[in-house]
Formats: C-alpha cells, structure tokens, sequence
C-alpha cells in the first residue's frame, strides 16, 4: 500500500470522524471562491453544490447540552504556499482536486474555509492581472498562500484549525510524479466525473477512494 495516499486519506478520515457537524462544508468566499456553482477562476469546472443551507440542520453541537460553553469564536491562520521553492509545481490544482472535491473534503472533515489566495490564485493570467489592485483582490500582490479560517465553538476552534494545517502541510509537499499516487487517485477521479473510467471494478473501488472513505457523493453528470 502506498503511504503517501494512505496517510493524506487518514488524516482526511481522521477528522471527518472527530466532526460532530451535519452540515454542508462551506465553500471560500471573498473573490477566490463563490458559493455553489464556482468555477474556482477557472482552476476547476462548475459543480453542483451537494447540499443547500437552507435545507441542512442545526449542527449537532447546538443540539447537545453540556457539549459546548456557546462561545462561538472565529480564527484565520495562514498556511504558505513553496512556489520559490518549487515555481514549477502546480500546488493550486493538487489542492482543489477533481471540479474542487479535494479541497471540499478537507472543508467538510474540519469545518474550516480553504481560501487560496495570492498570485497564481486565479488560473487566468490576464483576468488575474486585470483584478489585481481592485476592491478585494489585494492579496493578488503577495505571494501565493492559504487562509484557513474556522469560526466555531472555542472549545474545538484550534484542535480543527490544527487539522486543517497538517493535511494541507502535507498536501503542500512535492512528490516525484512517478511516485505521487494522491495526484493518480485524482486522475481516476476525474476519469469517473467524466465517465470515461467505470466505476466498477476500477482502482477507485477500494477502500482508499475518497467517495467511500469520506461519505462524498459522487458529482452527477449528463449523458
């Protein structure tokens, strides 16, 4: 078993286990990422949002007494992105996955917001450089970077933040193509978004897929 996967998928299940929310992950705002229909400027192709707000419960841990003071606190720390160090490696699209559903897990197993923010945030050069300096768009002067932000009871706010850092850490760290099996799970992914790979009986079919470990549904297509 390869442990690169291995261990970004149970760092994944890990804190999806530990979410005691019932409620759809929160998709970045803020002029990198809109609600529901994204086109994730351009680094991913529009995808249905899974579940609507208005039709999603309270989260559990306002239904349990006793389990949180009511203290509700919100913190953004930012997670930098080694563009110097590896200019030619494409950080943003190992980070959003298949039309984002690689950033949406990470989002929906913390209960954090995943905003990419900086240059090279927006895929479209030209857009990028016709935005930056606008109202909103003043992290397109600094260099690429992350904000994860979580606004949560006190009691947990940290403990998610701190596994938000370390599966995005480690997500942020260069593997040999020959040898990065996450990007080969995102391929297959992509393969069966696009039906062009079969479900059944294919690689994704294991233990490891990330439609079955994490509870994702799978993206409806056409045909």
């Amino acid at each position: 078993m390869n442990q690169e996967i291995l261990r970004v998928t149970t760092l994944l299940e890990n804190a999806l286990s530990q979410s005691r929310f019932d409620h759809p992950s929160p998709l970045a705002s803020g002029g990198i990422f809109q609600n529901s229909r994204a086109d994730m400027n351009g680094w991913a192709s529009q995808f249905p949002s899974e579940r609507s707000v208005s039709s999603s419960p309270a989260p559990n841990w306002l239904n349990s007494p006793g389990s949180s003071s009511g203290l509700i606190v919100k913190r953004t720390i930012r997670v930098d992105i080694p563009v110097d160090k590896y200019p030619n490696y494409n950080f943003v699209g190992r980070l959003l996955g298949p039309r984002g559903n690689s950033l949406k897990r990470v989002e929906a197993s913390t209960d954090c917001r995943v905003l990419i923010r900086g240059r090279g945030s927006i895929k479209d050069p030209i857009k990028e450089d016709m935005m930056r300096g606008k109202p909103g768009y003043e992290h397109l002067n600094e260099p690429l970077h992350i904000l994860v932000e979580a606004e949560l009871p006190i009691e947990i706010v940290d403990a998610r933040l701190m596994q938000a850092r370390e599966i995005l850490d480690d997500l942020l760290t260069p593997v040999e193509e020959t040898h990065d099996f996450y990007k080969k799970q995102q391929l297959r992914e992509l393969a069966l978004l696009n039906g062009s790979l079969r479900e059944e009986g294919s690689p994704m079919s294991g233990s490891i897929s990330p439609y079955n470990s994490l509870g994702m549904k799978r993206a409806k297509t056409r045909g």
